[in-house]
């Protein structure tokens, strides 16, 4: 199955793409969405939204996982990626893709094993995981680390989400 990972971020939208078969990861392709800092806010979270959509055409995944929004000390910042995931999380919707969301501490206990791991060692992780992965970017290599943590949890969340609509 074909998943897409997403960091959200204002500047920067960083993607992965794996492919998961069995137990087994396959790195596909990652990279970013820059969105261009002298435009203003609506036009930054369409070039989001259309980077997003692009990388969506050309890869396939038939499902994607986002990072949820931390709380930044600064409100206007939080704001500000708050409205980059929603940009992000609509295009995959719109795309049709089956979407869920992972607090920041889950994905880095996903990958690393502690959920305070720092950028470096999520980076070095994820190339560890998927052979042949480049994650040039820690935008890229925290993407890739958010699809590989819903590698690990979508069977469960879909078991939890049966449960709770059974009569």
């Amino acid at each position: 199955m074909r998943l897409l990972g997403l960091d959200p971020g204002l500047r920067t939208t960083g993607w992965g793409v794996i492919d998961a078969i069995d137990n087994r990861l396959c790195w596909i392709a990652d990279g970013i969405v820059p969105s261009d800092d002298k435009l203003c806010l609506a036009d930054r979270l369409a070039q989001l939204h259309r980077g997003v959509l692009a990388v969506i055409d050309r890869y396939g995944p038939i499902e994607a996982a986002v990072e949820e929004t931390f709380v930044n000390r600064n409100p206007s910042s939080t704001l500000k990626l708050g409205q980059a995931r929603g940009a992000v999380l609509v295009a995959a919707g719109l795309a049709g893709l089956v979407v869920a969301e992972y607090a920041p501490n889950l994905v880095k206990k996903s990958v690393v094993g502690t959920g305070h791991a720092a950028k470096e060692q999520i980076g070095m992780m994820v190339r560890q995981l998927l052979p042949g992965c480049l994650a040039m970017t820690a935008d890229a290599a925290d993407a890739l680390a958010v699809a590989i943590c819903h590698a690990h949890h979508r069977t469960t969340r879909r078991l939890l989400q049966a449960a709770e609509h059974r009569p």
